[in-house]
C-alpha cells in the first residue's frame, strides 16, 4: 500500500472506525501528512511489526497517539487462545516499544 489513495483510505478507516486518538488528536488529513512527510511508517508496516511478535494473532484494534512528542501506534491483538496482547510501536521507526498481555 504505497499509493496516496490507499494511505488516505487507511487514515479515514482509522477515524471512521471510532478509534480514539489520545494526546494531540490526529485527523485523517494529519495522518496522511505525517505519512507523506515520512514522519511515520505506513500502517501496514506498523501492523506487521506488531504481528511479528504474535504471528497467529489477529489485529483487534489500533490507535495512533502522540505521546510526549513521539508518535506511537498502539495495536491490540487477540491470539487463537483468546488472549489479548497490547503492542506499542514507534510510528517513525517501527521499533516495538511495549509488548504485554492484557489480563
Amino acid at each position: 500500500m504505497n499509493t496516496l489513495a490507499s494511505r488516505i483510505a487507511t487514515a479515514t478507516l482509522l477515524v471512521a472506525s471510532g478509534l480514539a486518538f489520545a494526546g494531540q488528536e490526529l485527523g485523517p488529513d494529519q495522518a496522511v501528512r505525517l505519512l507523506q512527510e515520512g514522519k511515520v511508517k505506513s500502517f501496514d508496516e506498523l501492523n506487521a511489526a506488531a504481528q511479528a511478535r504474535h504471528p497467529d494473532a489477529k489485529i483487534h484494534e489500533t490507535e495512533l497517539e502522540e505521546v510526549y512528542g513521539r508518535h506511537v501506534y498502539k495495536v491490540e491483538l487477540r491470539d487463537p487462545q483468546g488472549k489479548e496482547w497490547n503492542i506499542d510501536v514507534d510510528a517513525a521507526t517501527g521499533e516495538v516499544l511495549k509488548d504485554r498481555r492484557d489480563d
